[in-house]
């Protein structure tokens, strides 16, 4: 955070700070933000829990000067900072100051929801008082809903499954970073679990030849070069990808065309840890390539192991 090294670090190339992706993470307590921050140390996010509002503007500039380090950060900030609305908009005007947009999502549930989870769960509230948890949460929403007023996306997680919540917040990355360009979400899945609900378009994968019926491969996910190997190398798969990669070097910019800022595509095999995970970095791997707009991948399955 020294002061020498801001000057080189505003002056980088222009392309790093179209990489970066910040995410402030907010919403009521007990409604889902340390699955969600989890969500995002999964996706290679750097997770900031719990920062006194003092220290923000801290972060932001540190955010601000290692561009590459800090490629894609989220930041959880709630009633334990303080004063909400204002930590929220001292860390927002922050990052905007420093160049960058972050995505702000806001998570909550209902009242029900939210008194069962901290009963289930025995936490104590931020807020709580001789009032009692729902009184709590009451002035919690009060104090909160200017922050929810201007976050970009609110997701009401009283009926989620985890998988559900995850999918949701995937599906909604990057989406307001440009408008003019398409941010397209990979999702790698197994049928075994169910099809991805925020998919925008799903192919089934499992007419190739399996890996989980070798030996030497079962125990080793779609990531490792001996699977992708094994995949890839069937004829197959090759001209699936060769169908696949023309259809959407036709619907993509038909769908830009249509004002679509964002595309989730799903590929899933049966177990969603080999074949689906292959062609999933495969395919992310042309779209980069062709620059068509960000690429996100989320392999659904691979935390099952």
């Amino acid at each position: 955070m020294a002061t020498a090294h801001r000057s080189p670090a505003r002056q980088e190339a222009p392309a790093a700070a179209e990489r970066q992706h910040v995410v402030i993470l907010t919403g009521l307590s007990g409604g889902g933000k340390t699955a969600a921050a989890k969500l995002f140390e999964d996706l290679g996010y750097t997770v900031v829990d719990n920062l006194p509002g003092e220290l923000l503007a801290d972060l932001a500039d540190l955010v601000s000067v290692d561009r590459t380090r800090f490629a894609k950060l989220a930041t959880v900030l709630d009633v334990r900072s303080g004063n909400a609305m204002l930590a929220f908009a001292a860390m927002r005007g922050a990052l905007e100051g420093r160049g960058i947009r972050p995505q702000v999502f806001f998570l909550e549930a209902r009242d029900d929801v939210l008194i069962r989870r901290f009963s289930e769960t025995r936490h104590r509230h931020p807020l709580a008082d001789q009032r009692g948890i729902a009184s709590s949460i009451v002035a919690e929403r009060r104090l909160l809903d200017p922050v929810r007023s201007e976050s970009d996306v609110v997701i009401d997680t009283s009926d989620l499954p985890l998988r559900e919540l995850r999918e949701r917040i995937f599906t909604r990355l990057g989406e307001a970073a440009d408008p003019t360009r398409l941010a397209i979400q990979l999702i790698s899945f197994g049928f075994k679990y169910g099809v991805p609900l925020e998919a925008d378009l799903v192919f089934d994968v499992r007419f190739m030849q399996n890996p989980y019926y070798i030996d030497e491969l079962r125990q080793l996910s779609g990531l490792t070069a001996e699977v992708r190997a094994f995949v890839l190398g069937q004829p197959v798969a090759q001209e699936f990808l060769r169908y696949l990669r023309e259809f959407l070097a036709f619907a993509l910019p038909a769908y830009v065309g249509e004002g679509k800022t964002r595309l989730t595509i799903a590929l899933g095999c049966t177990g969603g840890y080999h074949r689906s995970i292959a062609l999933t970095e495969a395919l992310a791997d042309w779209l980069r390539e062709r620059d068509f707009g960000p690429v996100a991948v989320f392999h659904r399955e691979l935390d099952r192991t």
